[in-house]
């Protein structure tokens, strides 16, 4: 088995070779042996033009636009972001409704299958749109385009929706139930005439994340396994914490050092897990859901108050992969990456 110090950039997740591992986690090494991380200048430079688009459309709302950002998740941004893109190339003068819905579904679409259920294909999706709208010349996503009125109200309903749920980030789901809110828009009656139901939404998204991964009766247990390992990891209890850890489990730091197996992970869990316990941090669980080959992926995002308010050194995303083990969930990957508000 190969070990690395940290992730060079264009380098595969996994460095080792799937025969390494155990049977529980060699599929899900070679589901990610494909992925690759983009270098350093261009996650900068997308992150930054991500950032100064979301900040600059959600200005237009008539709140703070910082405050309002900062509640966004990082998919939720993403969506914004592609909905400007998909404005530019129809050549449209406002980001619209439909502008929104085909930004959800490309970036979310595990999300609208689990509440909207069988939908058709994203191309069937975006075929409908060009039938009923007249599309224009497309430009340079460079073109500053405002959102529509139509668009704003979405954005504010879907802020809404989450002050109504209690919660305190605005993620995909929210935006959802922001289109479907506004029944007379081409985005809402596009779902609507598919079946979906902001009511029904409403309430699987208020039982909690268990409820995304509910229809998988082998997943029931993975929840309460990582209810238990967060709850730890905040208590402070590092050596608790590691044994939750397949034997040949890994954790990333968010520098890009990995430590491999449990007898490693064991040695470092004080250094490894102490900032989590730190009484100024914050945790909010962003989503979980069925990944590849039997696994459950979940998504954590960390919020530590700094004294000096750089919210960019404040913040970490832990990303979770959890398999069965005999009859107990274990993690088999870690990784936590910092958050910039660049």
């Amino acid at each position: 088995m190969r070990r690395r110090a940290g992730l060079q950039p264009g380098q595969p997740w996994q460095t080792f070779p799937p025969q390494s591992l155990s049977p529980i986690s060699a599929p899900f090494a070679l589901s990610l042996s494909f992925t690759t991380l983009p270098s350093v200048r261009t996650r900068t430079a997308y992150c930054a033009s991500e950032r100064s688009t979301a900040v600059a459309l959600i200005g237009n709302l008539g709140i703070d636009s910082r405050i309002m950002f900062e509640r966004y998740t990082e998919k939720a941004r993403r969506v914004i972001f592609f909905a400007r893109y998909e404005a530019s190339q129809y050549g449209s003068s406002v980001i619209a409704s439909e502008h929104i819905l085909l930004g959800l579904l490309r970036e979310d679409r595990a999300i609208m299958r689990q509440f909207t259920g069988p939908i058709p294909s994203w191309t069937e999706i975006r075929t409908e749109i060009e039938r009923l709208i007249k599309r224009g010349k497309p430009f340079a996503t460079s073109v500053e385009v405002p959102l529509s009125d139509e668009s704003k109200k979405i954005l504010n309903f879907a802020g809404e929706e989450a002050d109504r749920l209690g919660h305190k980030h605005i993620g995909t789901e929210h935006i959802l139930l922001g289109i479907l809110r506004l029944q007379d828009s081409l985005a809402a009656k596009l779902l609507i005439a598919r079946g979906a139901k902001a009511d029904a939404i409403r309430l699987q998204i208020a039982k909690g994340p268990e409820s995304v991964i509910a229809g998988a009766p082998q997943a029931r247990g993975a929840q309460a396994t990582l209810d238990d390992f967060l709850g730890l990891l905040r208590a402070g209890d590092s050596q608790q914490v590691a044994a939750f850890f397949h034997d040949k489990g890994q954790f990333v730091d968010s520098s890009g050092k990995r430590w491999i197996g449990r007898t490693e992970l064991d040695k470092g869990a004080e250094t490894l897990f102490a900032a989590f316990a730190k009484r100024n941090g914050s945790l909010v669980l962003e989503g979980i859901t069925a990944g590849p080959s039997a696994t459950v992926v979940a998504s954590a995002l960390w919020e530590f108050a700094a004294a000096s308010g750089d919210r960019s050194k404040s913040m970490l995303r832990m990303s979770i992969v959890l398999a069965l083990d005999g009859e107990e969930w274990k993690i088999i990957l870690l990784q936590v990456t910092p958050v910039s508000w660049l």
